[in-house]
């Protein structure tokens, strides 16, 4: 139970409609393959309500809450990259990467008891309070949902604890085959890196939300984001090119 649907518009000139081969992926998340310019990338922006207005919503729509895990990594890759930050995502049932959380219903759960709840299943315990939350986010499409979202930053000890509590979780091996560390540095070739995850398969928006998670976390660079960005889908591009035949 991992993902989100939030609605992200991220500008790319020359660029329109779903792409980059991410399942579900929402319109104004990532444009199809085209001309692309690193400069001309922006990170993304989101559709936001307050907590207050969210919880006023009627019975028509649904919750989601997602949780950001990361720590300061003062490492170095192969003793000369630096890493800075460790962030946690998760591979789900499906292949598809997205945060830890999913659905709560309102009913039975406040926002806080059925996070914890979820992420008991898949990551043992660890328990997020109103203290920990960071926003809340329309989503514009066939599904009314708001999507609330979590962050606490650990210690890298804290950090490694939960990789380590997660394999024992009800739900590893199930719903959840595995956390997995972001890598939040790009290599001299300008892909190897962030820029490689970022052609990976997310689910839902759960590439938007990282996105902006970094953004407003402080954990990368407006510019890098983008740099990353564009880097990722020019290489998507060179890949769907090989695939197709040539024009005639």
């Amino acid at each position: 139970m991992i993902g989100g649907e939030w609605h992200v518009r991220v500008r790319l000139p020359g660029l329109a409609g779903p792409g980059g081969g991410d399942a579900h992926a929402h319109k104004g998340c990532q444009g199809e393959a085209g001309r692309v310019k690193m400069s001309a990338v922006s990170v993304p922006e989101l559709k936001q309500i307050s907590r207050e207005d969210a919880m006023r919503l009627g019975p028509g729509w649904s919750h989601s809450c997602h949780a950001i895990l990361y720590a300061a990594n003062p490492g170095q890759l192969f003793g000369r990259i630096p890493m800075r930050f460790s962030l946690l995502m998760q591979m789900r049932f499906d292949g598809l990467l997205g945060f830890p959380g999913g659905f709560v219903d309102r009913r039975f759960w406040s926002l806080e008891d059925g996070l914890n709840r979820v992420l008991g299943l898949g990551l043992g315990r660890l328990r997020l309070t109103e203290a920990d939350y960071l926003s809340s986010h329309l989503t514009e499409g066939p599904h009314r949902e708001v999507a609330h979202l979590y962050a606490r930053q650990l210690t890298l000890e804290q950090l490694h604890a939960v990789e380590m509590s997660a394999v024992h979780s009800r739900d590893h091996g199930l719903e959840v085959l595995g956390l997995v560390r972001v890598p939040l540095y790009t290599q001299k070739d300008r892909v190897g890196g962030f820029p490689n995850f970022l052609s990976n398969a997310f689910v839902s928006t759960a590439k938007c939300q990282l996105l902006f998670a970094l953004k407003v976390l402080n954990i990368m660079p407006q510019e890098k984001l983008a740099e990353a960005l564009a880097a990722a889908t020019e290489k998507q591009k060179a890949a769907l090119a090989k695939l197709l035949p040539a024009s005639s």
